[in-house]
């Protein structure tokens, strides 16, 4: 077989993403008089909703997962409609939630996968895969409405990870 090709080219292992989504704006924590967790989007929060679902609605996306928190839901809601797919809620994505939880479930899901979560579920998943390896490409972001692009390889080794800006 010496010189001949399989027929593998480099895009064959090419990684794979997850999205880690940071739910859009949501009404301000300290004007909201019931739990924080019915707290729900404000209209620009819907807004950067429809703009995240237009963009990843163009991909191949198995699974919507969320924290049952309501601005996350309603976050992914939308996409999951446009995909014909329903929000599954996850509590290892609620906010306060151990980012080991996190990472467990990342490790779980198939690829191209949609998560919504909480900034500091988010920022504490991240650096986790960061102390393991991941290279981060470009400035971090951690705004509402930020989408973590996080690759891994053909071995689930988390290989690269970089953020898609919240859409205004």
């Amino acid at each position: 077989m010496r010189g001949r090709s399989l027929g593998f080219t480099p895009s064959t292992f090419s990684p794979v993403p997850v999205y880690l989504v940071r739910h859009a704006k949501a009404g301000n924590r300290s004007s909201w008089s019931g739990p924080d967790e019915e707290r729900p989007l404000t209209k620009p929060g819907i807004a950067q909703a429809r703009a995240i679902t237009k963009w990843l609605s163009k991909r191949p996306v198995p699974r919507v997962l969320s924290s049952p928190f309501v601005r996350c839901v309603q976050t992914v809601e939308p996409l999951a409609v446009a995909l014909d797919l329903k929000v599954e809620e996850v509590e290892a994505l609620s906010e306060g939630s151990p980012f080991e939880a996190a990472l467990d479930l990342l490790d779980e899901v198939p690829d191209h996968t949609v998560l919504c979560s909480h900034g500091d579920v988010i920022l504490a998943t991240v650096d986790a895969l960061v102390r393991r390896g991941l290279a981060v490409k470009g400035q971090p972001d951690w705004r509402k409405g930020a989408t973590w692009v996080l690759n891994r390889d053909k071995d689930g080794r988390w290989t690269s990870g970089r953020v898609v800006l919240p859409p205004t």
